[in-house]
C-alpha cells in the first residue's frame, strides 16, 4: 500500500526527460510500479542497508515479488561488491535471468547492478574544527575526562549496531587490563530510535543494565568508566566528541555501511585516533587501515581496544592519511555523479539495443519484404530460439504447437527450411525427422536435407577426444550438476545445473587447460548458453548455413539465433543484401533485429506463415 502510495505520487509528478532515484528497503517495490505507468522512464534504486545471501534471501515466502520489484529499475546500486553479488546470486537462482558483468539479461531490457560505496561530505567535518563553538565543546569534553584516554562509540540504539558487546567486549577489557583503571574511559552516544517499539524498548533496557553493572564493578570515587549519553547531538558537539576521541569504537553485528567510522577518520584533523572497525559494516571494504574486528568475538574486541591505545603516533597519522585521501577521492558529490552517471549510460545502452528491437513498424517492414519475395529460405537456431532454455537438456523437446508451426512454413512451396543446432544428429532426427526441412547437427558437423541422408561436412577423425574426454570428466566431478555429452564431432561440458560462482571459475580453468591440449589438434571451443564444446576449428555453423543456401535461387533470407554461436550464421549477411537477421535476447550482436524470447520467434513466424 505504501509503495502504491509513492508510485501515485511519483507517477502524477513525473515530466518527460526526469529521473527517478529511488533509496532503500522500504521502496522495494516501488520501481516496478513506476515502470508500468512510465515504461521508457530512467530509473534508479539504491540499497542503504546490506543485501543477503542466497541462502537467507530464499526463505522469504515473497521474494520473488521484491526482485521484480527492484528490477523494475535501470541501475540498482549496493555499498558493496559482496552485496551487489548477493543480489545478482537470488536474482539468477530464483528467477533465472542471466548476467555479465554486472549487467541483467531481463526479459524486458538490460538492468545494471554495480557497488557505489557512499561517502561523506568531507570538507565539512574537517572544516569543523576551526569552529569556535566546536573549540568550546572540546575543551569541555577534555576537561571533564581531564588526562583520560577517550574511547567514543555512536550509534542508533539498534539492534544491528551491536552495543550490547561492545560494553561486554570494554568489560573484558577492564577485567584483562587493571593497569588502564582510572586512564581510559568510554563515551557512549547512544541516539534515541523507535521508542514505542517492544524490542528497542527491551535493547535500551539491556544496555542500561550493562552500564550500571560495568560502573558498577570498576567505578572508584574520582572515576566513571563509562560516560553514558542516550541522546541525539548536534554537529558541532558531534564533531567536537570526533576531535577528543583517541579511539573510535565502530562495531556493528551488520550494516550497510557505516557513516560514522568515516565521519570520525575525516575529523581527525590531526590524524592521531584511531579507529576500530568491524568486518561487518561495509565500510570496512574501504578503511582497511582502520583496525578490522569481528563484533561477535569480544576477546578480538579487548585485544584491538589495548593495540589501538598503544599504537605508536607515526604509525596513527600515516594509517590516517591514507584513509583521509580516499575518503576525500570519493566524497559525497563523488557518489552521487558516479551513480547517475552510471544510469545515463545503462539507460542510452538499452536505446542502443531498442534500436534492433523489432517494432510493429519494423515487422511491418519484415513482414512487406516477405510478402513480396518469390522464395524464400528459413535459417533457424533451436535451443533458447524456438524453445525455452532448460537446465535439463532432455526437456526441450518440441511441443506439438512449435511442430505444427514448423510444418506449415516447410509446407509453403515458397519456403525453405533448415533447423541449426548444436544437439546431435540422432536427437534431431527423432524430434523432427519426419518433417519436410533440412537439419544441420552439431554445429553444421552434420547435415540432412529434406529426403535426404546425414552427410559429415567434415572428413577428419575424431581421435583428439581420447585426450579431452578424461579431463572434461575430471571437471564433471570437481563440478557437481555438470556432465559431459559426447557427440560424433564434438565434445561438450554442460554447467547449466552447476552452481552459478563455481561453474564460472571452472570454465575459465578449463578453457585455461584446454588451451595446451587443442593446440595439437586444430580444435577450437564454442561458448554457448551454459556450456563449453570442444569440436574441430573446420567446423561452425556460419559455412555449414552457407554451404547450404548456396543451392537454391532465393530472394531472401531469415536467419534467427540466440546466441554466441549463432554470430556465425549472422555474418552471412555481410556478403547478402537479401538478409534479414535476428538474435533472441538482448546484447551485442550482428543481427540487424532482436526478439526478446522464443515466444516472439513463434509469434513472428506464425505471422509469416500467413504469406
Amino acid at each position: 500500500m505504501v509503495n502504491k502510495m509513492f508510485a501515485k505520487h511519483v507517477i502524477d509528478s513525473y515530466r518527460e526527460g526526469d529521473t527517478i532515484w529511488i533509496h532503500d528497503y522500504q521502496l522495494m517495490l516501488l520501481p516496478s510500479l513506476i515502470r508500468k505507468t512510465i515504461p521508457d522512464a530512467k530509473i534508479g534504486f539504491f540499497l542503504h542497508i546490506p543485501f543477503p545471501s542466497f541462502e537467507i534471501f530464499r526463505l522469504l515466502p515473497w521474494r520473488k515479488e521484491l526482485l521484480e520489484g527492484i528490477l523494475g529499475a535501470d541501475l540498482i546500486g549496493f555499498h558493496t561488491f559482496d552485496y551487489a553479488q548477493h543480489f545478482l546470486d537470488s536474482v539468477h537462482n530464483l528467477l533465472g535471468y542471466e548476467h555479465t558483468l554486472g549487467e541483467i539479461n531481463s526479459p524486458e531490457r538490460i538492468v545494471k547492478v554495480d557497488a557505489f560505496p557512499m561517502g561523506i561530505d568531507t570538507q565539512k567535518f574537517r572544516q569543523a574544527s576551526q569552529q569556535p563553538i566546536v573549540k568550546q565543546e572540546l575543551v569541555k569534553i577534555k576537561n571533564r575526562a581531564e588526562k583520560q584516554k577517550i574511547i567514543l562509540s555512536v550509534d542508533r540504539l539498534d539492534y544491528s549496531k551491536g552495543i550490547n558487546k561492545r560494553l561486554e567486549a570494554f568489560d573484558l577489557f577492564l577485567k584483562e587490563n587493571p593497569g588502564y583503571k582510572e586512564k581510559v574511559m568510554l563515551i557512549l552516544v547512544a541516539v534515541p530510535t523507535r521508542t514505542e517499539v517492544l524490542q528497542y524498548k527491551r535493547i535500551k533496557r539491556e544496555v542500561d543494565e550493562l552500564i550500571g553493572k560495568i560502573n558498577g564493578k570498576y567505578s572508584t570515587l574520582s572515576w566513571i568508566p563509562i560516560w553514558y549519553l542516550y541522546k541525539s547531538l548536534p554537529f558541532e558537539k558531534l564533531c567536537a566528541y570526533y576531535q577528543a576521541a583517541d579511539v573510535c569504537l565502530v562495531t556493528p553485528v551488520r550494516d550497510g555501511m557505516n557513516l560514522i567510522a568515516k565521519e570520525y577518520v575525516a575529523a581527525k584533523t590531526d590524524s592521531k585516533g584511531m579507529l576500530i572497525l568491524s568486518e561487518m559494516a561495509g565500510a570496512a571494504k574501504e578503511l582497511g587501515e582502520a583496525i578490522i574486528v569481528n563484533p561477535n568475538d569480544k576477546t578480538m574486541v579487548s585485544r584491538a581496544i589495548k593495540t589501538a591505545l598503544e599504537m605508536p603516533q607515526e604509525q596513527k597519522i600515516s594509517k590516517n592519511n591514507l584513509m583521509q585521501k580516499r575518503l576525500n577521492q570519493y566524497d559525497i558529490g563523488f557518489w552521487f555523479k558516479d551513480f547517475l552517471h552510471t544510469l545515463d549510460l545503462i539507460k542510452s545502452k538499452q536505446v542502443q539495443l531498442t534500436v534492433k528491437k523489432i517494432t510493429s513498424e519494423s515487422q511491418k517492414n519484415i513482414i512487406k519484404k516477405f510478402r513480396q519475395s518469390k522464395k524464400r529460405s528459413f535459417v533457424l537456431d533451436y535451443d533458447g530460439t524456438l524453445v525455452g532454455f532448460n537446465k535439463n537438456i532432455s526437456f526441450s523437446s518440441p511441443d506439438e504447437q512449435l511442430l505444427k508451426l514448423l510444418q506449415t512454413l516447410a509446407k509453403n512451396n515458397k519456403n525453405d527450411l533448415a533447423i541449426v543446432s548444436g544437439r546431435p544428429k540422432d536427437i534431431l532426427e527423432k524430434w523432427m525427422g519426419e518433417l519436410p526441412l533440412t537439419l544441420i547437427a552439431e554445429h553444421g558437423a552434420w547435415i540432412k536435407t529434406k529426403k535426404g541422408q546425414w552427410i559429415k561436412t567434415d572428413p577428419s577423425e575424431s581421435n583428439w577426444k581420447v585426450d579431452i574426454k578424461p579431463l572434461l570428466e575430471l571437471f564433471c566431478n570437481r563440478t557437481p550438476g555438470s556432465f559431459v555429452e559426447e557427440k560424433d564431432f564434438s565434445l561438450a561440458w554442460h554447467y547449466r545445473a552447476a552452481d552459478k560462482k563455481l561453474a564460472e571459475i571452472r570454465v575459465k580453468e578449463l578453457k585455461d587447460t584446454l588451451l595446451h591440449l587443442m593446440a595439437n589438434h586444430d580444435l577450437g571451443f564454442l561458448d554457448g548458453k551454459k556450456v563449453v564444446e570442444i569440436k574441430k576449428s573446420s567446423i561452425n555453423k556460419g559455412l555449414a548455413v552457407e554451404h547450404w543456401l548456396e543451392q537454391f535461387n532465393k530472394n531472401l533470407t531469415v536467419i534467427i539465433g540466440d546466441d554466441q554461436t549463432d554470430e556465425d550464421m549472422f555474418s552471412y549477411q555481410d556478403n547478402h543484401k537479401d538478409c534479414i537477421t535476428i538474435k533472441v535476447g538482448f546484447g551485442p550482436s550482428l543481427a540487424d533485429y532482436s526478439l526478446e524470447s522464443y515466444q516472439d520467434t513463434r509469434s513472428l513466424l506464425k505471422k509469416l506463415t500467413k504469406y
